[in-house]
């Protein structure tokens, strides 16, 4: 009787034993559904031989980081002055107001420079991913190396640099170097249209001290060798601004640009960017 009232147990216990495990099983399979997809182990950092997109994204950080910039600076003014040399060697001083809008996307940015000098005064106006003059309430066309410079700025500056991953721009490393003392990633940015960049940063501040670029001054003409350097970067609302730039056209100084004031999130409506005005010209 024991023999048979352990066999019993034992027949009733098999059953319970297999739901215990095809239990087991469910619970397994629904935790492997829920657990997210492991993501590719992100390359390990080395100082000595980072990624490209290591370099850019510590770019990114050191001015702020990216969500910071893009609400901070959704709208700005800044004013300052612009030191110019004239072909005939005189240097010309000019008293700007640079007005911006952050667009959806970077080509839908608009951009409104006002400039001051003691002859005569003008704006140039980006929008729409053209550029044109507004001289007392009249539209005009600005003299082509006006709209060069402008889009320059636009296509050379920092902004194509920490804006990288919206405009689509592929960043490439280009090596070390060190320039008095100073240990600098070299990183080459190439946009979609094919217009590139060399960034020269700082592999302790990780910030841009200067960056190099070629353009062609007409068809068929040699490629020009420019080179804009940044100086004294200051916090500005959580960001980082470099007050003062200075651009080289091969080994001669053409610019050297200040920053007097600079405040973001100011209000500005749609007018302040002429489009009224170009509409109807």
């Amino acid at each position: 009787m024991c023999a048979l009232a352990a066999s019993l147990v034992a027949g009733a216990a098999l059953p319970a034993a297999a739901q215990n495990t095809g239990a087991q099983k469910q619970n397994a399979d629904a935790q492997k559904k829920q657990e997210p997809p492991k993501k590719t182990p992100e390359a390990k950092f080395d100082k000595n031989n980072p990624t490209a997109e290591q370099v850019a994204e510590l770019v990114v950080f050191a001015y702020g980081s990216r969500a910071q910039l893009a609400q901070i600076r959704r709208t700005g003014v800044e004013r300052g002055k612009i030191t110019r040399t004239t072909d005939d060697g005189r240097p010309e001083e000019i008293s700007y107001e640079r007005t911006f809008k952050r667009g959806e996307t970077f080509d839908k940015d608009k951009i409104r420079l006002d400039q001051r000098m003691p002859s005569i005064e003008y704006s140039l106006i980006y929008s729409g991913g053209k550029v044109f003059g507004v001289l007392r309430g009249s539209t005009f066309t600005p003299k082509q190396q006006d709209i060069a410079a402008m889009l320059s700025d636009r296509v050379h500056g920092l902004d194509a640099l920490l804006r990288y991953k919206e405009t689509g721009a592929t960043v490439k490393y280009a090596g070390k170097d060190s320039q008095k003392g100073i240990d600098l990633w070299m990183l080459d940015l190439t946009d979609k249209e094919g217009h590139s960049t060399r960034y020269y940063i700082s592999a302790k501040t990780w910030r841009v001290l200067w960056l190099e670029y070629e353009e062609k001054a007409g068809d068929g003409a040699k490629p020009v060798k420019f080179r804009r350097s940044f100086h004294d970067y200051r916090a500005v609302q959580g960001t980082l601004v470099p007050y003062r730039s200075v651009l080289y056209e091969g080994d001669k100084q053409v610019e050297e640009s200040q920053v007097l004031t600079v405040t973001y999130g100011v209000k500005t409506e749609d007018s302040v960017f002429g489009e009224s005005q170009a509409a109807s010209s």
